[in-house]
């Protein structure tokens, strides 16, 4: 698939770039998908729920009534799940939500968004994008001039350039991250995915591996 590249003004360059087929031209595999998005949100998550059991709820151990000859159910102490106050009955506890996954999966998941991203015509491919100074405006006038300022944004780097990250960090619909951090759910959640020419190479070296 072949694509014009632009300058950070949106004007054309002239130049074409060539979307490998191996990366942006693949068979999506939903079910890769669903289950790298899956791990991506899973491991977001803290786990650090926690409810108290009853032998960790502060009170009395007394016995509250006698055994029997009362009328009412048996009860050993304020601290039964049965009273107001008391601990809870299976309640949460801190756990792991992280799972592992196939790295050859990951990799089929990560060029299945791709390509759907490629199909729709949601790739945009620039020359080079770098800022002299750390400016949220920078950021701004970049996707003016790209006319998807309403839109959610995706930068794609071939490296750490802090300009542009710390550039685009106050902004909500925009992302920036380097091709080595690519992951499925940022791609799916972008509505358009900005590469550079190089970044573009660096995805095809990255997934030829």
């Amino acid at each position: 698939m072949e694509v014009n590249v632009l300058n950070i003004s949106g004007k054309e360059t002239g130049a074409k770039v060539q979307l490998p087929e191996s990366v942006f031209g693949v068979e999506p595999n939903d079910h890769a998908i669903y289950l790298d998005v899956k791990q991506y949100l899973a491991n977001q998550r803290q786990g650090t729920h926690k409810s108290k059991q009853r032998n960790e709820i502060a009170g009395s151990t007394r016995k509250l009534h006698k055994q029997k000859g009362t009328g009412g159910a048996r009860a050993g102490s304020i601290k039964s799940p049965l009273f107001n106050g008391g601990g809870r009955i299976f309640g949460p506890q801190p756990r792991d939500y992280s799972f592992k996954l196939n790295k050859k999966l990951k990799a089929l998941a990560r060029k299945s968004a791709l390509s759907y991203k490629a199909k729709e015509n949601n790739v945009v491919v620039l020359d080079e994008v770098n800022f002299d100074s750390i400016k949220t405006k920078n950021y701004i006038n970049l996707v003016n001039s790209l006319n998807i300022a309403n839109e959610k944004t995706l930068l794609v780097l071939p490296a750490q350039d802090n300009n542009v990250y710390l550039s685009s960090r106050n902004l909500k619909k925009a992302k920036v991250i380097t091709a080595h951090e690519l992951n499925t759910y940022d791609v799916l959640n972008a509505g358009k995915l900005l590469l550079t020419t190089a970044s573009v190479k660096t995805l095809e070296e990255a997934f030829a591996k």
